[in-house]
């Protein structure tokens, strides 16, 4: 994501501190191979199978993967009328994914005459993550979709004095957060769970999943008869480039103010 979303070089907003200019339109493309076999499941079925899979990074949009069409069970897929058109790379069919009694409509897309300046996507396809049921990379199930290789998580302890407050009640502070620092995003404050006032949350319904990160769950503050909820988050069992935040919460919602060194954030 360094590369499309953020200040990454292409990006919309891409960095001016530099010794070279970029040539070409304000939407650019890059697609470059992905390093590792990558498998979908569906119904119990690999539909796709492929150790020659693309990433294709496009300005202001998460990288997606493309495969060559001989990876895919071709025996699975029914043609479909529905089409869309991209101003950079031309005009979409899609197909659907049906194994015995289940069917994913519309999941997989590709661009048989595609514009000249993207004329390397023909004979590739891609596929909605969210409509398999599962994906590997290699032998390793994944969350979410398969990673940037270009982003990255890291995570340091520091001795910033952190305070979360909802009109003007801290409902946590710490002077020993975890720094997450991700790729394309502002930096996250994670805050150990014995420096939040628990009798304060309510656990939520809502759940994420994150490919670098793992699955977050959600808290609710209750707070003088009023509920903000989802206001906190936290990854009882993050992956292995984080493990330093496993418990701990991080905080954001617009009702809440964070001081971090006296300063709001």
């Amino acid at each position: 994501m360094t590369l499309t979303l953020g200040q990454g070089p292409l990006s919309a907003d891409p960095p001016q501190e530099t010794n070279y200019e970029l040539a070409g339109p304000a939407h650019k493309l890059l697609m470059h191979p992905f390093p590792r076999r990558v498998r979908a499941v569906f119904a119990g079925a690999t539909v796709l199978d492929s150790r020659k899979a693309m990433l294709l990074q496009e300005t202001a949009i998460l990288p997606q993967l493309y495969v060559p069409e001989s990876d895919l069970d071709s025996t699975l897929l029914e043609p479909s009328d529905h089409s869309t058109y991209c101003p950079f790379k031309g005009d979409a069919s899609y197909r659907s994914m049906r194994v015995r009694d289940r069917a994913a409509e519309n999941a997989v897309w590709a661009y048989p005459q595609p514009l000249e300046a993207s004329a390397w996507l023909e004979g590739y396809a891609g596929v909605y993550w969210d409509r398999m049921d599962a994906w590997y990379d290699e032998d390793e199930e994944i969350a979410g979709h398969p990673r940037d290789p270009y982003h990255r998580v890291d995570v340091r302890q520091a001795s910033r004095h952190v305070r979360v407050l909802a009109g003007g009640e801290a409902i946590a502070e710490t002077r020993r957060p975890q720094v997450l620092s991700e790729t394309g995003l502002p930096n996250r404050l994670y805050i150990p769970p014995i420096d939040v006032r628990a009798e304060l949350l309510s656990g939520s319904a809502k759940t994420t999943v994150c490919p670098y990160k793992g699955t977050a769950s959600y808290w609710a503050v209750e707070l003088d008869g009023k509920t903000l909820e989802n206001v906190a988050f936290s990854y009882p069992d993050p992956l292995s480039d984080c493990p330093q935040i496993a418990g701990h919460l991080s905080f954001d919602h617009e009702e809440l103010s964070v001081e971090v060194d006296g300063r709001v954030e």
